[in-house]
Parts: C-alpha cells; structure tokens; sequence
C-alpha cells in the first residue's frame, strides 16, 4: 500500500508534467477549478485547485471530501502513482471502477485531453 509521502510526491509529479505539457494538454491543464482526490485505502482526501497548468493541494484531511469540488477523483493511492508513472492507462482503470472522476459536462470535454 502507496503511503500519503508518495501519493503526495506522485501529485507533485503530475503536477510538474501538466506544467510542462503543450498543446492540447496544456490548455486543458489551463483550467481554474477546484480538486479533490480521495485516496480510499488510506482514507484520505486531499483538496486543492487546478489552477494555471499546475496542481495545488491546499488541505489534507481524513475521509471523503468535506466539501463537492468542481473535479472530483477518487482511487487508491496504489492507482494514483501507477497512472502518474504511466503504469496504470487512466481511461481502462475509469472504464472498470477503479478511478472514479465527477466534474461537469464542460469540463470533461477539457479533461479528456489530458487523458
């Protein structure tokens, strides 16, 4: 089991990768929203923005997200370092329940480019 330093180190990864990003996925890494990632196993949430190409977790709390945001993941931290290395493709571990993402329909569309 992933422990909360490396979930923490693998959302700092992605988020220098969207940083990095060109094109289409920069653009959709250009959105200002707000972001939650449950990490089930540990039970924890960590909450933040997507917010000029980068990602900012503000808060870490234990259990679900105290408040709805705008893009909501939820997975094991397990999952969450295998997608950010590139081991685990997102849209099969969406597609059989193991990540899950809510946001709303506009920004789905964005999002998809950066899946």
């Amino acid at each position: 089991m992933a422990t909360m330093a490396e979930c923490r180190s693998a959302l700092d990864k992605l988020s220098d990768n969207l940083a990095a990003a060109d094109g289409d996925v920069r653009s959709a890494a250009a959105l200002d929203r707000s972001l939650s990632c449950h990490l089930r196993d540990l039970d924890v949430t960590l909450a933040g923005r997507l917010q000029n190409g980068r990602i900012e977790v503000l808060e870490e709390h234990p259990g679900p997200p105290r408040e709805k945001a705008q893009i909501r993941l939820a997975m094991t931290g397990d999952d969450l370092i295998a997608m950010v290395d590139g081991d685990l493709n997102f849209a099969k571990a969406w597609a059989s329940g193991r990540v899950k993402l809510e946001a709303g329909l506009r920004d789905l569309l964005q999002l998809r480019k950066l899946l």
